[in-house]
């Protein structure tokens, strides 16, 4: 098959730290090339790919300080560029939520969207105007059954395991792990609540957007100390590896409805347990009482830490492994294309449905 993969611009595939829908359009676009697919990425000038790359600016637009306005240029641009060649693929699959949806209305060649964010009451309404495309949801909570989309599939994020070295016991002394942006939906300001309240050391690591800054000067700043609470900035797969599967557990107490959170499956990729509080894809990503602990509050978070050291962490592993592999993730995503193509030739009147086979 000819396939396009449309990345966001804000960081570089695969993202050098932090950004978890780059990663994941890297391990995916890198596979289909693997299984033979001619697969064009629209991404940054510096993305490192085993595709063609097209790209739409030299680097990450995050890394060259860019506001939301000119970046709102920078998207248009190359969302212009991908759809003018539409009839060179087979299938268009964009990464860029909902600012692909007016071309995906223009153009005979069949796109699929990955929603990668949550749907916001304002972009309920563009979603709402476009639900007859084609929905790929990265969770089933993260789905919005009232708005009636075309979901055509569900296919959980995944990451490349063998990047992660597993760690059968934690460090001596132990401590908890943080890891996410800076921001009150990933609450690490709940992190630092619940470290505090057990008296156990917190390593943290994590972008700091401009948007988040006052959040993070006002509610995470003044608790780091280097010695109970530390920050380590951004990290790296390998840094991320290695402050996770040293620690008793990674703590993530989210204040939103997450749609699905690498970082639960990087952490018991490690080997390390995760506290989560019960939203959003959490309870899908999680197996309770075994791979971590699912928390309806803080209170419950801070009794959960005294119970990680009775899971097994081989079991947190094999539970990444066996659900959350990239083998799983692009068998689901090649199924979604093969449905949609199948689809768009019976509806076109032709009795017998295409080989679909990779080119």
């Amino acid at each position: 098959m000819r396939i396009a993969q449309i990345a966001p611009l804000w960081e570089r595939v695969s993202p050098p730290a932090y950004g978890g829908t780059e990663a994941v359009v890297s391990t995916l676009t890198d596979e289909l090339v693997r299984r033979g697919h001619d697969v064009t990425l629209f991404a940054t000038g510096d993305s490192q790919t085993l595709a063609m790359l097209e790209p739409g600016c030299e680097t990450g637009l995050r890394s060259l300080g860019v506001l939301p306005p000119e970046y709102a240029v920078y998207e248009q641009m190359q969302l212009s560029k991908a759809f003018k060649r539409a009839g060179e693929f087979d299938l268009i699959h964009s990464h860029m939520d909902f600012a692909a949806l007016p071309y995906a209305s223009f153009t005979k060649t069949p796109v699929i969207h990955t929603i990668h964010g949550i749907l916001t009451p304002l972009v309920e309404q563009i979603y709402s105007q476009h639900r007859q495309q084609n929905f790929v949801s990265i969770s089933n909570s993260q789905r919005r059954e009232d708005l009636k989309l075309n979901y055509v599939a569900t296919v959980y994020n995944a990451i490349a395991t063998e990047q992660f070295k597993f760690y059968r016991k934690p460090d001596e002394p132990p401590y908890l792990a943080f890891l996410g942006r800076m921001s009150v939906e990933k609450g690490p300001h709940l992190a630092i609540a619940i470290a505090k309240r057990t008296g156990l050391p917190l390593k943290m690591a994590g972008k700091v957007d401009f948007e988040n800054r006052e959040f993070f000067d006002r509610e995470v700043a003044p608790h780091i100390d280097g010695k109970q609470i530390e920050f380590l900035g951004e990290a790296d797969t390998r840094l991320k590896n290695e402050l996770m599967g040293r620690a008793i557990a990674t703590l993530f107490p989210i204040t939103w409805r997450e749609p699905f959170g690498l970082v639960m499956i990087e952490s018991m990729a490690s080997g390390t347990p995760v506290i989560a509080m019960s939203l959003g894809s959490a309870p899908e990503v999680i197996a309770d009482g075994k791979t971590g602990f699912l928390c309806e509050n803080l209170e419950a978070c801070v009794a959960a830490v005294s119970k990680v050291e009775k899971l097994d962490r081989r079991t947190c592993r094999e539970h990444v492994e066996d659900n959350f592999s990239v083998r799983r993730m692009v068998d689901g995503y090649e199924a979604a294309y093969q449905q949609i193509l199948i689809d768009r030739f019976v509806n076109n009147g032709h009795l017998r449905s295409p080989m679909l086979k990779a080119s």
